[in-house]
């Protein structure tokens, strides 16, 4: 067996790879059989037709690097059968976002969402991978159940902008990975790196003017699922209750991202899971931030939060409560000046 390091590193070169390889092949595949992204409504932010399937080549990369992980390696206990777990679902996920972005007019979100319910309850009830810190079975299955089908739509929604979804995914997958370092279960370790290698390998297509491609529904919906699985794995609360709540700081952007467009959607009296542009990047956007500083606010942003979600699982009640405080306010203020810009 291969050093462990060593091989958390083969595994993370190896995604990269054969993202990289696969990405373009699955960019001229959707070109040649027309699976292209129309910007034909007002809530598009591209001009141009646009390629998608770059989903199928991220999770191609993830699942093809776990089979040659598992070729070199013996899992501990019950590692193989939580991959397999995260897998199964992770694969109808990939499959009603690919049915979604190559039919006409996409898929309505009731179908979505009852893919995603299902698809939640097999890795809560079949693979015991849930908030386990929460004592009555029924109530932490229903929260475990809510929180997967939540944050795989968080990843969803937040995908309007290129590198936006996929970047934030790439740190969220390094935090949980470092925080999960010293557990046993390393189930989590291996699908976190591997996602974050298969999304590095994407996301210069992704950024790219003459090469560009979309991951859609079908790779937005895949890594959502496999974040929100991943973050259910570990052990937060060693030091101090607090530490429950790393995860949702971890991935604090993306929610943060669903709650603000749900509560302005619904101020307008229309559904939450109908499109429009009360995103916060498209308000940072009229604010005359250019997509690149879109991304680096972004992106610096996620590692502060991944910051102080390390910093919840080592300190103390006291120290943590006032981190926690002195982050609120700032969401707060950042909150009121976003909603104060008018969108479309």
């Amino acid at each position: 067996m291969l050093n462990e390091n060593l091989l958390y590193l083969y595994s993370f070169c190896t995604a990269i790879l054969i993202s990289v390889i696969l990405t373009p092949i699955c960019r001229l595949l959707a070109i040649k059989l027309n699976v292209l992204d129309i910007p034909n409504t007002s809530v598009k932010t591209h001009k141009i037709n646009t390629p998608y399937l770059g989903g199928i080549a991220i999770a191609s990369a993830w699942t093809l690097s776990l089979i040659l992980i598992r070729v070199f390696t013996s899992f501990p206990t019950l590692t193989l059968r939580n991959l397999r777990g995260i897998l199964i679902g992770a694969f109808m996920m990939l499959v009603i976002g690919f049915i979604d972005d190559i039919k006409k007019g996409g898929l309505g979100f009731k179908s979505k969402l009852i893919v995603q319910f299902l698809s939640a309850a097999i890795i809560v009830f079949l693979f015991n991978i849930k908030m386990n810190f929460i004592p009555v079975y029924w109530l932490s299955c229903l929260m475990s159940i809510v929180w997967i089908v939540g944050i795989t739509n968080a990843f969803n929604i937040i995908d309007i902008m290129d590198g936006l979804s996929s970047g934030i995914a790439v740190i969220a997958s390094f935090t949980f990975l470092l925080i999960s370092l010293s557990s046993q279960l390393r189930y989590i370790n291996f699908c976190s790196i591997v996602l974050a290698g298969a999304l590095l390998g994407f996301i210069p297509y992704n950024l790219s003017k003459s090469k560009k491609i979309f991951m859609g529904d079908t790779g937005s919906l895949f890594i959502g699922f496999i974040i929100a699985c991943v973050s259910l794995g570990t052990s937060y609360s060693s030091v101090s209750d607090i530490g429950l709540f790393a995860p949702i700081f971890v991935l604090a952007i993306p929610i943060y991202e669903t709650v603000l467009v749900s509560v302005c959607r619904i101020k307008k009296g229309i559904l939450p899971f109908v499109g429009s542009k009360d995103h916060y990047a498209l308000r940072l956007s009229k604010i005359g931030f250019s997509k690149k500083q879109i991304l680096v606010i972004t992106y610096t942003a996620c590692l502060v939060f991944a910051a102080c979600a390390y910093l919840f699982t080592v300190l103390s009640m006291f120290s943590a409560l006032l981190l926690f405080s002195m982050v609120g306010i700032l969401m707060w203020i950042v909150s009121i000046i976003l909603t104060a810009v008018k969108v479309d």
